[in-house]
């Protein structure tokens, strides 16, 4: 099974948008695989469930696929939003 770094897969499939920005998320324990805090090169892999916790809320989403590049109109179909 495919996995990729859940700073890289951040910025992959566009949640946000660059992976300086998803590192300082990870390091600073905003970012949740599975439920655990996830450091920057933590592996995500499809079927994980990830949450990000912004100042004005959170995203939980599901992974569904892992590409290495993707074009941007293609970036919402790695996840699947949830609640």
């Amino acid at each position: 099974m495919e996995s990729m770094r859940i700073d890289k897969f951040l910025k992959v499939s566009r949640i946000l948008k660059r992976r300086t920005v998803a590192q300082e998320a990870c390091a600073g324990g905003k970012v949740a695989v599975n439920g655990r805090d996830a450091k920057p090169s933590h592996q995500v892999k499809a079927g994980d469930i990830v949450e990000i916790t912004y100042a004005t809320g959170t995203l939980k989403f599901k992974v569904l696929n892992i590409k290495q590049t993707t074009k941007k109109d293609e970036a919402s179909s790695l996840y699947e939003v949830i609640e």
